[in-house]
């Protein structure tokens, strides 16, 4: 898009210099204007530290894309906590444990025995998670998250069915309360983040008391709406705990296949951020809109809006309620 050729491309990348012409077709084409261009460098997330999933199907593109998405993602939030008291991050962190000991520990923890989840983003929010939804470039990613100075920060795909997203939220908050000192990369990570997130969502005990027998996949489909997860990912932890035989398991999954993965059945309404919502409230309130705070920071709206789960200017709660007396005479 630019017309040059790929070694210049590369001079570009690693001098940082361009011609004026060049920085003008690049301004143009991404939206955002020069002085973005001349700021110091934004601070940056540790590459090594970020939970990617999928490591060896991860191209370079795709982890710079997620990691400058990270970076815009700090000018907001730390323009934000300087105008706001957020909660401080409650989360211990839990070592030498099974995950589905780990998950346990964490709601004990938090105080929220063994009862479903209702919000993930909003469990994550109030226990002072920094929840961001992952802009275009980087859709096709699942989730990521790491630490910087000692804020949890989790980035979600906003286009997956919501139990997957409600999935791949307990998985990372498994990766920050599990994996902070060890690194998320090594070999079992992945999988033991999927198993806190089973047992997170899903606790053994209220399994065994609300869903003890399990005749027929409409029986998972009924039951699912109780935990808010995927038919898939019941099937599992169901099969996983004793409670569904192999061929019972395999059945199920067969069907499920043939159902598809796109459209879950039973679907539930997807899960938005709360704190961001009343953040941007409260600023619209006193006039300052998502647009300012994009100019303030010199980046474009859209990619703002693209981290915040598409929430723009939202009207206050009683906005709707005080222009229900009007009378058209």
């Amino acid at each position: 898009m630019l017309g040059v050729d790929r070694k210049t491309l590369h001079r570009f990348e690693s001098t940082g210099i361009l011609s004026d012409d060049i920085l003008d077709k690049v301004c143009s084409l991404s939206g955002y204007g020069r002085a973005f261009f001349e700021r110091p460098i934004l601070d940056a997330p540790n590459p090594g530290a970020v939970s990617f999933r999928s490591h060896r199907s991860l191209t370079a593109g795709a982890r710079d894309a997620a990691l400058a998405a990270a970076m815009l993602a700090f000018e907001i939030d730390d323009w934000v906590h300087d105008r706001f008291e957020l909660p401080t991050h409650s989360l211990p962190q839990v070592i030498n444990r099974t995950p589905t000991e780990a998950a346990a520990a964490l709601r004990a923890h938090w105080g929220i025995g063994e009862k479903p989840i209702a919000n993930m983003i909003n469990v994550l929010e109030a226990h002072g998670v920094r929840v961001f939804s992952l802009v275009e470039e980087t859709r096709h990613l699942d989730a990521y998250s790491f630490w910087r100075n000692e804020r949890p920060y989790v980035f979600l795909n906003t286009l997956k069915t919501a139990e997957h997203s409600r999935f791949d939220a307990a998985h990372e908050l498994g990766h920050l309360v599990m994996h902070k000192h060890g690194g998320p990369i090594h070999r079992n990570a992945e999988d033991e983040a999927n198993a806190f997130a089973s047992a997170f969502l899903m606790p053994p005990a209220d399994l065994c008391a609300h869903l003890p027998y399990v005749r027929s996949l409409n029986d998972i489909l009924e039951g699912k709406k109780r935990w808010r997860v995927s038919a898939a990912a019941l099937n599992y932890a169901l099969h996983k705990h004793g409670l569904l035989s192999d061929w019972s398991y395999r059945g199920n999954y067969i069907q499920l296949n043939k159902i598809g993965r796109s459209e879950e059945p039973n679907g539930i309404e997807r899960e938005t951020s709360q704190i961001w919502k009343k953040i941007l409230t409260a600023l619209w309130s006193e006039g300052i809109t998502l647009a300012h705070i994009a100019k303030e920071l010199l980046i474009p709206e859209r990619e703002l809006s693209n981290l915040l789960f598409g929430i723009a200017a939202p009207l206050q709660d009683g906005g709707a309620r005080n222009l229900g007396g009007l009378r058209l005479v």
